[in-house]
């Protein structure tokens, strides 16, 4: 078992490394899951392997997996795996981002946007690009208003744009969901139109996180941790780009209408919108 390991998808694998082991060591193995066969791989792998850690990142360019930072010698170095030889090597990088464990490494085009993350109690908000043709990191400010420094949180991209969603601050859990715009360099908070998910306690070393994805223009969220002795189980869509389809469904719940008329299937993700699944 680890936790706080990082897992990313190169088709037709899902890369997984690093994390705590259960007799509290850093792991240091690749697995690779093949999504086709159902199988777990151990990849045999040669260069210069990273030192096993957790809460650091995990991102992809390519067939290039690029490893951040993490809880290890308090570090921020950068490590690629090409998965075309699976030879690991270690970046020579030019300019230093904060160190940070648990942060965010999100990529849109070639470059690698860090965010958050907290290292000897600061808790950071700022932005730090990484260059992965140029090895070079840019530390750029960005204008007000900014989120709260956070850690544990979710990030992804869609349209060219950083999306974060929650997260933790010396003990205060978030449930807001900001928009980074890379050309701008500017945040803005965005405002859901409907429920909003409930503030989740990413429980760290039970391995309660909140987990964000993106299928096409819809935000999935899941996971998390309600209290010391209760983890979510319910999951939330929030759609970026909603269909006519989807806006006159939200009108019917909204204001009350009959749905006695509509379509089976209709009715049905009406209940699925507004009942609780167990």
């Amino acid at each position: 078992m680890k936790t706080s390991r990082t897992a990313v998808t190169i088709d037709p694998f899902i890369y997984i490394w690093g994390g705590m082991t259960d007799t509290y060591n850093w792991s240091t193995v690749l697995y690779a899951f093949d999504v086709d066969d159902h199988r777990m791989l151990t990849p045999k792998v040669s260069g210069t392997v990273p030192e096993g850690r957790y809460g650091h990142s995990a991102c992809v360019v390519g067939k290039v997996i690029f490893i951040h930072g993490g809880w290890i010698n308090d570090t921020n170095d950068i490590y690629k795996l090409d998965t075309t030889m699976m030879v690991w090597s270690l970046v020579n990088t030019r300019g230093t981002p904060h160190v940070s464990i648990w942060h965010s490494a999100t990529i849109i085009g070639t470059k690698m946007f860090v965010f958050g993350g907290h290292w000897s109690g600061t808790y950071h908000n700022t932005i730090s690009v990484f260059g992965t043709e140029t090895n070079q990191w840019m530390n750029t400010h960005s204008a007000q208003p900014l989120p709260e420094g956070r850690y544990v949180h979710s990030a992804f991209s869609y349209n060219g744009e950083l999306y974060i969603f929650g997260g933790r601050n010396n003990n205060q859990d978030f449930n807001d969901l900001w928009k980074f715009s890379p050309e701008t360099f500017t945040w803005k908070k965005v405002e859901s139109k409907w429920n909003v998910p409930c503030l989740r306690t990413p429980n760290i070393i039970g391995g309660h996180m909140v987990c964000c994805c993106m299928v096409g223009g819809r935000i999935i969220l899941f996971g998390g941790q309600r209290s010391h002795y209760t983890v979510n189980d319910d999951l939330y869509v929030l759609d970026l780009s909603p269909s006519l389809k989807t806006l006159c469904k939200l009108a019917v719940i909204q204001y009350g209408l009959d749905q006695s008329g509509l379509p089976h299937n209709i009715r049905w993700e009406l209940a699925a919108m507004t009942t609780n699944s167990q």
